[in-house]
C-alpha cells in the first residue's frame, strides 16, 4: 500500500457508470464507514449518518427517485424515466452521507455541516486506500423533499453526497489543478 500522503495524492474521481463490480464486502463496508466516522465533531454531535445501498436495494431506491422524477415531468419518456431509476445503480455500492445539523446551543449549524463533508471525504478517500474508486455526487434528488422522505430522511436531514463506489475501469488522466500561489497566502501582520 502506498505511504499516506502518496496515497492523497493520487486519490482520483471517477464516473459512477464506470465503477464496476464486485462491490466491496461487509468487512469493507464496516471499514469505510469507521473510517468515514472519524472525522472532527465539534461537541460529539455525530451531526451525520450513512444509508448503504447495495444488491436490488439501489434499483428499489431509485423507484422513490423515478416517482419524483414523473412529478416534476410527467410527459418525460420511459428511457428517461429508466435512467431515472437506475440512477442509484450505476455503481455497485452507494454510501448517502446524511447531514443531522440543527440548531445547537453551543456548536454552529455551519460545523457540523462540514463535519458531514469531511465524513464523505474520509469515504471517498477510505475507499480509495482499498484500492477502489469512488465519485462523490449530488444531483437533483439530493434535493427534492419526496426523495428524501423516501429515503427515510428526517425533516432537518440533507443529504451531503451519494458516495458511488465500485473497481475503477484503470488510472484515470488526472486534471489541471490549481497553482499553490493562485489559491494560499500567507498572512502577516
Amino acid at each position: 500500500m502506498p505511504d499516506a500522503l502518496e496515497l492523497l495524492k493520487t486519490r482520483r474521481s471517477f464516473k459512477a457508470v464506470e465503477l464496476t463490480a464486485p462491490a466491496p464486502t461487509a468487512a469493507e463496508i464496516d471499514t469505510l464507514l469507521t473510517v468515514a466516522s472519524r472525522v472532527p465533531d465539534h461537541g460529539k454531535l455525530v451531526p451525520w449518518r450513512f444509508i448503504v445501498f447495495e444488491g436490488e436495494a439501489r434499483r428499489a431506491a431509485g423507484a422513490a427517485i423515478v416517482t419524483a422524477f414523473h412529478a416534476k415531468y410527467p410527459d418525460a419518456k420511459p428511457e428517461q424515466a429508466e435512467a431515472e431509476r437506475a440512477r442509484l445503480a450505476r455503481a455497485p455500492l452507494v454510501i448517502a452521507v446524511v447531514s443531522r445539523a440543527a440548531p445547537h446551543v453551543k456548536i454552529p449549524e455551519w460545523e457540523q455541516v462540514l463535519s458531514a463533508g469531511a465524513a464523505a471525504m474520509n469515504l471517498v478517500l477510505a475507499a480509495h486506500a482499498l484500492g477502489y474508486g469512488a465519485c462523490w455526487i449530488t444531483e437533483w434528488y439530493a434535493y427534492d423533499r419526496g426523495v428524501l422522505d423516501a429515503l427515510g430522511l428526517e425533516s432537518h436531514e440533507k443529504i451531503a453526497g451519494f458516495v458511488h463506489i465500485g473497481r475503477p475501469p484503470g488510472v484515470p488522466e488526472d486534471r489541471a489543478r490549481p497553482q499553490l500561489e493562485q489559491i494560499a497566502t500567507r498572512y502577516s501582520s
